[in-house]
């Protein structure tokens, strides 16, 4: 049985979310990415809830990225931005699902991003 893309991610996304659970003192930074986009949310499990959101498609600094590919330096500038939020809302420390992709590139360029904008994982 052939499976597309997508249903593999899905599959590697369901087998990470067995393990990675995210509570109020500590939710959920999710990552979805798609060809064009990236987006990421902090996510509280217990209640089922989101609690910040980010995208791309909303204003960014993007002259503070290292500029490798626009959209490597998008993913960067999303990860200052949703740790600015969160800071917002008192959040210092997460858990990242990195949501079945492979931990490289933009996703990686997202989690630096919000290391270095002060979320801790």
């Amino acid at each position: 049985m052939k499976f597309t893309k997508t249903q593999k991610r899905i599959r590697r996304h369901r087998r990470v979310r067995a393990r990675v659970f995210g509570t109020k003192g500590m939710p959920r930074l999710c990552v979805f990415r798609s060809n064009k986009y990236i987006y990421a949310q902090i996510i509280d499990d217990e209640k089922g809830k989101t609690i910040i959101q980010a995208k791309d498609t909303e204003k960014l600094n993007l002259k503070e990225a290292k500029e490798k590919t626009a959209k490597i330096a998008k993913a960067f500038c999303v990860g200052k931005l949703i740790a600015q939020k969160a800071e917002e809302k008192k959040i210092k420390k997460v858990v990242f699902d990195r949501g079945g992709y492979q931990y490289h590139g933009r996703v990686k360029a997202l989690a630096e991003g919000a290391r270095e904008g002060g979320l801790q994982f």
